[in-house]
């Protein structure tokens, strides 16, 4: 292991985390997250699908705001699947767009399950090659290949699909344990064999289907380090994601920090900064809906709380005791104000004199009339848009960044009726209430 080999953090919550099922966030709300990301120092944020029509506007703004100067330490990257039409339209629809990761089915269960046996592994690797070779033309700096069901997959044709992909341009390979199938012992010896034989920088991305992604996503990374690669966590804040969900984003920095064996040997991004992440964690449960779990790691309710005698009387004497980690580290400890008299709040309904006193109590005043009146407006459309009382955050952005703010909550749906839809509608059929409720 070399001293200049790091574990860097690809934050998908803005992509697989929003994939959980009957959950989601508003454009803005993913708008937040990023910026948030970008003030703890993540190193990239996976924040959308540039091949889906209602998430163009707000990729667009969000790389604007990195061209304004307010997204400056986190990457934004892409997410498609590893195919040139697919590449084609997103780097033509998002032009901005830097960085891409590129996703394909690698295992025998996938290539025939969802492919039907209309692919080979070979056909797999073609189409790759020419969707990452279209990435570069459009001036992509960085492209990551995805192998879906990775963890499912011959070891020996992941070598091979990676080895080709970096032949034709490739930065980095995502192992992906799509079913949460691995284990931290095959993950360690798997990724390893993969770092040592491609000298790859190697993505860990891990589902937590068996409880384990937190573990897999660490050894997984330990293994691509001492390998003598640079290893890239895939994680989502607060586990979020699709079924049992994501790597959690705080739990594996802690992991990397803190625990046995890695603590002061494998060397984490240093931009990040832990102290943030208790800001992080409270927003997105926020917007998600989704309260942090009592028990979660660091930032659940209890994370530090002592109730047993025996507990109690050793964290009062010192504290390491304990606990392994101080509360002060994630940024928590300071006191929360809670108003229980008067409120005064803004929304799709309020009226300019409760807006003005929201906007001074966060020591924001507006030059003019009509200054104040455009912020309303857009204020409005955003609670209309999250359907949620508006945070500090959120009121700021909007204040800071309108015509971004305005852009992200924009979208058009694609609605071209043709055939039998068009002729549907032009026969205009009479449909009662009872029929739809």
């Amino acid at each position: 292991m070399t001293d200049e080999k790091h574990i860097y953090i690809v934050d998908v919550t803005n992509r697989d985390g929003v994939q959980t099922s009957r959950l989601g966030l508003a454009k803005l709300q993913k708008t937040i997250i990023n910026l948030m990301l970008d003030d703890m120092g993540i190193t990239f944020s996976e924040f959308g699908f540039p091949i889906t029509k209602h998430e163009r506007n707000y990729l667009n703004g969000n790389l604007e705001l990195v061209d304004m100067g307010a997204i400056t330490k986190t990457r934004l990257s892409g997410w498609m699947r590893g195919i040139k039409p697919d590449v084609v339209e997103s780097f033509t629809e998002v032009p901005r767009l830097k960085y891409a990761n590129l996703s394909v089915s690698t295992s025998e269960q996938m290539i025939r399950g969802k492919y039907g046996g209309k692919k080979t592994f070979d056909d797999i690797i073609e189409l790759t090659n020419e969707a990452i070779e279209t990435a570069k033309t459009y001036g992509a700096i960085e492209v990551g290949v995805n192998g879906e069901d990775s963890s499912r997959t011959n070891l020996d044709d992941l070598i091979k699909f990676a080895l080709e992909a970096k032949k034709h341009g490739a930065n980095r390979f995502r192992y992906c344990d799509t079913l949460g199938f691995d284990n931290p012992h095959s993950a360690y010896s798997r990724i390893f064999e993969i770092a040592k034989a491609t000298q790859m920088p190697i993505e860990t991305h891990f589902h937590n289907d068996l409880g384990m992604a937190v573990g897999n996503s660490v050894m997984g990374a330990k293994a691509a380090i001492d390998a003598g690669v640079d290893a890239y966590i895939n994680t989502a804040v607060n586990g979020m994601g699709e079924r049992a969900g994501n790597a959690d984003l705080v739990s594996c920095i802690l992991a990397i920090l803190k625990s046995s064996e890695l603590s002061g040997t494998y060397k984490l991004d240093p931009n990040i900064d832990l102290s943030k992440a208790w800001k992080l964690a409270k927003y997105t449960a926020y917007a998600f809906g989704i309260p942090i779990p009592v028990n979660q790691p660091a930032v659940g309710d209890n994370a530090f709380a002592h109730e047993s005698g025996i507990h109690a009387d050793g964290a009062l004497k010192d504290r390491r005791n304990y606990e392994l980690y101080d509360y002060e580290e994630l940024g928590r400890g300071e006191p929360e104000v809670i108003e229980t008299g008067r409120m005064i709040t803004t929304g799709e309904y309020g009226g300019i004199k409760g807006f003005r006193n929201v906007y001074e109590n966060l020591e924001i005043e507006f030059k003019d009339e009509d200054e104040a009146r455009n912020i309303l407006e857009l204020v409005r459309c955003a609670n209309v848009h999250t359907q949620k009382p508006l945070t500090d955050s959120e009121l700021r952005f909007i204040y800071h960044y309108p015509s971004v703010a305005a852009k992200i909550m924009t979208t058009t749906p694609y609605y071209m009726p043709t055939g039998e839809l068009e002729k549907r509608i032009n026969e205009r059929p009479t449909v009662t209430s009872q029929s739809i409720v």
